[in-house]
């Protein structure tokens, strides 16, 4: 555990080779936390592989927080974990939010990252952010979002929520998720976590339907995803408009590369290609098949290519 100021205290693991590549995972949500199948995406003999939970997520405490949860926080976060294990550089690995991250602390802090493994990639534009939360009018395509694609998950999103909020989902799901009573939270975090699960695959699969929801251990994780996923929603990411593809120049000579699902629903493949586009040195590798589950067979065969294609980079 890394203490980086009260109230927080981050959970933070090692594997693999201590002399190897130094790669740091940086977990999607924000609030998802870390699981141990991820080390699996790097070889243990050559990578130095660090995993932690970011602040509120996964083992870090306070969980579900939103105190000093900010993306500056998680920068600072990040940086404050390489000095404390004596990293003088190391790969940035991230995933959805975690590529949102990635490039938030590469810019921060470019002579620390050897280079760049991003997949499913979020820049979190308004677009992006509506696209996600969608709205109950079908006319309006961008408002709609992923319910074009997945009407009845989004029907069920949606149906959380009374009628007379519904012109403002994120609003109404934030208001619930910041509740402190568990009979308000626990429901609307149920909710919002099924509807991402649920647009998460190419093809959706029985078992991101079924959770044990009576237990304690869900609840925990899917308000620590649902709170702060909405958390930095309505504020806009903690960025500025554009900031991160404008502050690509200090990344230039960075080896990158860029994984993205064809079909990926939760972030649409046009922010990867703006992404690819601004970043000229990055390689680009589209997965005919996939979603935006880096579990899907297609993203993890890619991103495994690309942890080898990194392992001789110091």
């Amino acid at each position: 555990m890394l203490d980086v100021g009260a109230p927080h205290r981050l959970y933070w693991e090692q594997s693999g080779n201590p002399k190897g590549v130094p790669v740091v995972f940086l977990h999607g949500g924000p609030g998802a936390g870390t699981a141990p199948a991820y080390r699996r995406f790097f070889d243990p003999e050559r990578y130095r592989i660090i995993l932690f939970d970011q602040r509120g997520a996964g083992r870090s405490t306070p969980e579900a927080t939103l105190v000093d949860n900010t993306t500056a926080h998680l920068v600072a976060d990040i940086e404050a974990l390489r000095l404390h294990l004596g990293i003088e550089r190391w790969v940035v690995f991230g995933g959805s939010w975690g590529s949102t991250l990635a490039l938030a602390y590469g810019e921060a802090h470019p002579a620390r990252c050897i280079g760049f493994i991003l997949r499913g990639i979020f820049l979190f534009s308004d677009e992006e952010v509506k696209w996600f939360i969608g709205g109950r009018d079908a006319r309006d395509l961008v408002g709609y979002g992923m319910g074009w694609i997945f009407p009845e998950a989004h029907r069920a999103f949606a149906g959380h929520i009374p009628k007379e909020e519904q012109d403002d989902l994120l609003g109404a799901y934030y208001r619930r998720l910041v509740d402190p009573e568990p009979e308000v939270h626990r429901p609307a975090a149920a909710a919002w976590c099924a509807y991402e699960n649920a647009c998460s695959r190419l093809v959706p699969g029985a078992r991101n339907a079924r959770h044990d929801t009576s237990s304690d251990a869900y609840y925990t994780g899917a308000l620590s995803m649902a709170r702060i996923e909405a958390h930095y929603m309505i504020n806009n990411g903690f960025l500025g408009p554009n900031q991160l593809i404008d502050g690509l120049g200090v990344l230039a000579k960075h080896p990158a590369v860029i994984v993205q699902g064809r079909y990926d629903m939760v972030c649409p493949i046009a922010t990867a290609d703006r992404l690819a586009r601004a970043w000229s040195g990055a390689q680009y590798r589209i997965v005919a098949d996939a979603g935006h589950s880096s579990m899907e067979p297609g993203i993890r065969a890619a991103l495994v290519k690309a942890t080898e294609d990194f392992k001789h980079y110091r």
